[in-house]
């Protein structure tokens, strides 16, 4: 697992990853243009999982090319960087946002907040990606 060294750097990392709201996910269209567009993710058993838009061309992507990256915000001085590679997958097996307590308690209020309801994030976000981490990089807190 990426982040599993113990160091400071690697704890504070993993708490990102646990805690973090928004990522973003860069996957590569079949042109190879690398495209990124901010997600909501949830940190589950040292994977990355992402509910996808129906519509999203990453959902493409990563069915012709599954290595991607995901990263979270920085701080205003280019410092506090977390940044995971791996290989995404389309996960038919992983059941529905609403029935994945851990993403509803992140999630739940910004889905009615965004959306109006739980049902129209349920009705848009059907593509579960998960992403398995290769490698992972993160500068200092």
């Amino acid at each position: 697992m990426v982040f599993d060294s113990g160091s400071p750097q690697d704890d504070h990392a993993l708490a990102r990853l646990g805690r973090d709201r928004i990522a973003w996910l860069t996957s590569v269209a079949a042109d190879g243009q690398p495209q990124t567009f901010p997600v909501w993710f949830l940190w589950e058993a040292g994977e990355v999982l992402v509910y996808s838009s129906k519509r999203a061309r990453r959902n493409a992507n990563v069915a012709i090319n599954p290595r991607v990256s995901i990263h979270l915000e920085g701080d205003s001085g280019g410092g506090d960087i977390v940044v995971v590679e791996g290989t995404a997958r389309i996960d038919d097996a992983t059941p529905p946002a609403d029935r994945n307590a851990a993403y509803m308690a992140k999630y739940g209020e910004w889905m009615v907040r965004d959306l109006g309801s739980v049902d129209a994030f349920l009705a848009e976000y059907t593509v579960p990606i998960r992403v398995t981490p290769s490698r992972g990089r993160a500068t200092g807190a």
